[in-house]
């Protein structure tokens, strides 16, 4: 079964309707490039469209009727929206569900140190990653500070045209004769993934400290960050600064039909189902519960409070439940769950002709031929995949046609060649259903990534559909 490019089938008011689309998507990621940063953007965005504070219903002990719009966030990374519909909860809800976390390096708890005449920032990547991409390039530093009196000091610095950026450096070629025989995974080993960041000495120092001006150039960084930013040595130990590549996103190619950017996996979900999860709150009451999912953590396990192995979703839908006025909260809570039908929004591989050895192409994911479903992940044997339903496929299929929504179905490459999870494993231990659906990527998990601006935008219209339809 051939699919057919997306672009063949637009006409001049759906090119013109996907580019404005994507502009707006190359502005949540370049106001997005940490999972926070995508939060506090989501949360705006919800406020906008009229969404409560759930835990403010909550704590007011007020109900919540068809047609209300909450949402609630665990701390600063995770966050999921409701709108109430017109049918009992215990009947399900449609969910989407995407993360917001990226590969990157993140600067450790005691992380300023100085040699050979330069300042360091000790790092620890995040994610999986090829350590040799991140070398060479400018980089970005996106955080915060937060001091033992509680306050918080948001970092960003390398976006702006006249910030410095950052760097980690690479041993020029022709030193390379031996590294060069390595394996690619150590030919860059972790531990020197440190980010070069002064150079200069703090005067003041050497003058007081003759016999020993040790450290005076780390000291000059310490005292500029404490000049910008109002923070000591030791506030590193309670900082999150994250590690990105420096820049925006950008259209590529001649005929501007793609975009390269830092953090399409897993942003280019995020993004689509958040729109569409305001899109549909902003028409008339939906039949079933509507929810907007986006987690932490995906990169690294899903683990933790901000993980979607916490509690943090199942906690919320209990307190929706509750607030609608059921009594047995924990028995409706099981019903809803079970009943409930999800995509888990995520991106897939993208057909690579470079690399074409690693890929089937009967069943493969290519640029610009629409969203892609996949309908199980996991690594050979379909190992820790979930597998969904034929039945559910087809339900689908048939609102997706509907629709005119352009799709595809893929694996991630052939059969031994690797393999991949989503959050969908997670979720399916309710007993709902779910599959993985979203966007084909190129360069995935590297420093910049690309996307088809047409299938960013068929994925936002399925998502559309979804919650409308299913």
């Amino acid at each position: 079964m051939k699919r057919k490019s997306v672009w063949t089938s637009y006409n001049k008011k759906q090119i013109t309707l996907c580019q404005e689309f994507n502009e707006k998507y190359k502005e949540f990621l370049n106001q997005g490039k940490t999972e926070r940063e995508c939060i506090a953007y989501s949360v705006a965005k919800a406020k906008e469209a009229g969404f409560k504070d759930l835990r403010e219903i909550v704590k007011e002990k007020k109900k919540l009727k068809p047609g209300d719009k909450v949402y609630a966030v665990q701390m600063n990374k995770t966050m999921v929206l409701f709108q109430i519909g017109e049918k009992d909860l215990e009947e399900g809800m449609a969910i989407l569900g995407a993360h917001v976390d990226s590969p990157r390096m993140d600067v450790k708890q005691n992380p300023v140190y100085e040699a050979g005449g330069l300042a360091y920032f000790d790092t620890h990547y995040y994610g999986g990653i090829k350590k040799y991409q991140w070398v060479t390039l400018p980089l970005a530093i996106h955080g915060v500070f937060v001091k033992k009196d509680g306050t918080v000091v948001k970092v960003e610095l390398g976006e702006k045209e006249d910030d410095p950026v950052f760097c980690v450096t690479d041993l020029l070629i022709h030193l390379s004769g031996e590294r060069m025989q390595k394996k690619a995974n150590v030919v860059v080993e972790g531990e020197n993934l440190d980010l070069l960041v002064g150079n200069i000495p703090d005067s003041k120092k050497g003058d007081q400290d003759k016999e020993d001006p040790k450290d005076t150039i780390k000291a000059n960084v310490l005292r500029i960050l404490k000049e910008t930013y109002q923070v000591e040595e030791e506030d590193f130990l309670s900082a999150e600064l994250e590690i990105v590549p420096a820049g925006k996103a950008r259209d590529l190619g001649v005929d501007r039909s793609m975009v390269i950017a830092y953090g399409h996996d897993d942003k280019v979900c995020a993004y689509t189902s958040l729109m569409a999860m305001l899109d549909v709150a902003s028409k008339k009451i939906p039949a079933y519960t509507t929810c907007c999912l986006l987690v932490d953590k995906e990169e690294i396990g899903s683990v933790g409070a901000t993980g979607m192995q916490s509690r943090f979703f199942e906690n919320m839908v209990a307190e929706l439940i509750q607030s609608t006025g059921k009594k047995s909260v924990d028995l409706s809570l099981r019903r809803c769950l079970a009943n409930s039908r999800m995509l888990s929004s995520d991106v897939s591989a993208g057909y690579d002709p470079l690399y074409q050895d690693v890929f089937d192409q009967a069943n493969a994911a290519f640029l610009g031929k629409g969203m892609v479903f996949n309908k199980y992940t996991g690594a050979r044997g379909k190992s820790g995949s979930n597998d969904a339903n034929a039945e559910y496929v087809a339900k689908i299929r048939n609102i997706l046609d509907e629709d005119k929504v352009v799709y595809q179905t893929a694996e991630l490459g052939k059969v031994d060649a690797g393999g991949g999870g989503t959050i969908a494993y997670i979720t399916a231990l309710y007993g709902m259903e779910v599959i993985d659906c979203g966007v084909a990527v190129l360069n995935m998990h590297a420093p910049w990534e690309i996307v088809s601006k047409a299938d960013v935008y068929e994925t936002y219209r399925g998502y559309l559909t979804f919650l409308e339809k299913i």
